[in-house]
């Protein structure tokens, strides 16, 4: 039998194939494994009308939204988190020197319901968060239905699949089945709720590796389209494991985010400026030692019978 053809890429070729204008775009990640990355080469390719979709946007999608790439935004808090506003976003809603941005709004646990259903092929999913609350009113795709079994009225949402989803893990193997431990989110949800799957990861190892600890396999590579080896490629989030979360970029974006003519000269010269994920690090001497995770190795687990 034929061996499959590995699915490893460089991040310039995943997304010039699998990121196309106009797509419901996702790049997920709980302040953990975000991947500013893939963002990244999607503003340097010039994508435009893209649904950016995200239970948190926060640095990248700013980034993005600055660049031009998105029309629309699905989203459940916005926010530079423990700092401030995204800025860019910001001007964006209320029409200031900005493209306008259309806006889809849930809470937490909506966006995570929308997810859900899409993995699981199914039109909508029930829910109870909403009571009390105005978003069914300002977001017509908030609906209701009756408990066949209850008769209790429930909320609905309906199923989100992305086009494409970009996910950031520690590791994967050639065939794109990824791992990750730490801080998750919806991660493996969006992954089979979305057509085409871009995994990017700080390592690539052998099959064997993941054989060896197969509870940890978050996304079966089944799903992956694409496998993209990019170190450091959630900075400045962080990836649990490799490198911390870079605190003073968050801090640093507030007055950069708050002017326009900054985040072109930040866009200018971290972004379009350079060719890929290695010159974006050569232009910042000093950041692996500052924020190079240290071994803290957990207990060994016996799969033996």
């Amino acid at each position: 039998m034929a061996e499959s053809a590995s699915k490893v890429m460089s991040m310039r070729d995943a997304v010039a194939r699998f990121v196309r204008d106009g797509d419901i775009v996702v790049i997920e990640g709980f302040t953990h494994l975000i991947c500013f990355a893939a963002g990244h080469e999607i503003i340097r390719q010039g994508r435009r009308d893209l649904t950016l979709c995200r239970l948190t946007p926060d640095l990248i999608y700013d980034q993005m939204i600055a660049a031009g790439c998105a029309r629309k935004l699905v989203f459940s808090w916005a926010g530079n988190p423990g700092v401030g506003s995204l800025h860019a976003f910001r001007r964006a809603v209320e029409g200031k020197h900005a493209p306008p941005l259309e806006l889809e709004e849930y809470s937490h646990f909506g966006m995570v319901a929308r997810f859900s259903a899409g993995a699981a092929r199914l039109p909508f999913w029930p829910l109870r968060d909403y009571m009390g609350t105005d978003l069914p009113r300002v977001n017509p795709r908030i609906q209701s239905v009756t408990c066949p079994y209850t008769g209790e009225r429930l909320a609905t949402v309906p199923a989100l699949n992305p086009d494409v989803t970009i996910i950031h893990a520690q590791r994967a193997d050639a065939d794109g089945n990824t791992q990750i431990w730490g801080l998750v989110g919806v991660q493996k949800e969006a992954a089979f709720a979305s057509a085409r799957v871009i995994v990017v990861v700080e390592q690539l190892v052998d099959e064997t590796v993941i054989r060896s600890d197969p509870n940890r396999t978050a996304i079966p590579g089944m799903i992956v389209d694409a496998v993209v080896v990019e170190p450091w490629g959630a900075h400045p989030s962080y990836a649990q494991g490799y490198y911390d979360r870079d605190n003073d970029f968050y801090l640093a974006w507030e007055a950069i985010s708050r002017d326009p003519g900054a985040i072109e000269r930040y866009l200018g010269e971290f972004v379009r400026g350079v060719p890929d994920r290695a010159t974006y690090l050569a232009k910042q001497p000093g950041l692996a030692a500052r924020l190079t995770a240290q071994p803290h190795l957990a207990g060994a687990v016996n799969y033996g019978f």
